[in-house]
């Protein structure tokens, strides 16, 4: 019986994975939103949000988990950001993880009062960061913008098992 167990949980795992692998997200569409949300801490993110806002994609964009280094005349300079678009990004500096994320993205839309936001992230995180927004949000559509990559082995069985693990803990109400 428990050999049984093991083997459906086994198995259970290892589909779930395989699905998670392959079935990666896309990049969204041209839909206008409110708000465009990037999360830091990958290639292509920040720029994929620059080129939406510019294009009128949104109102503003947030950057979430910026350091407190950090400065905005900084960030314009080293990615050639004009004053005016300059003037439509928040820096996010209390985030620190997927978590703080979703927290510092859903005190951003409260008070903007956004209905809709685009978030932006790299392909394998996306999972992770729209269940962590789910947890916070509500009556707020979000549209999923994956960045491209080519993540390895070992960063996929990573962020699976932290997906898997969140899961769990909010399961029992953490």
């Amino acid at each position: 019986m428990i050999r049984r167990l093991f083997s459906l949980v086994v198995l259970l795992w290892a589909l779930g994975f395989v699905a998670f692998a392959i079935y990666l997200p896309q990049p969204a569409g041209d839909d206008r939103t409110d708000g465009i949300v990037v999360l830091t801490g990958g290639p292509g993110r920040l720029k994929r949000g620059l080129d939406l806002l510019e294009q009128g994609g949104a109102e503003r964009m947030l950057i979430s988990g910026v350091d407190r280094r950090v400065r905005a005349g900084e960030l314009a300079q080293v990615h050639s950001i004009p004053p005016k678009l300059l003037a439509r990004i928040d820096l996010g500096r209390s985030a620190v993880d997927t978590r703080s994320n979703a927290l510092e993205t859903r005190r951003w839309i409260v008070r903007h009062r956004y209905r809709s936001v685009r978030l932006i992230t790299t392909d394998w995180h996306m999972a992770r960061a729209r269940f962590e927004l789910r947890q916070v949000l509500s009556g707020v559509r979000v549209v999923k913008d994956a960045v491209p990559s080519e993540p390895d082995l070992w960063t996929l069985l990573r962020e699976y098992h932290k997906l898997l693990l969140r899961r769990g803990a909010a399961l029992v109400g953490h």
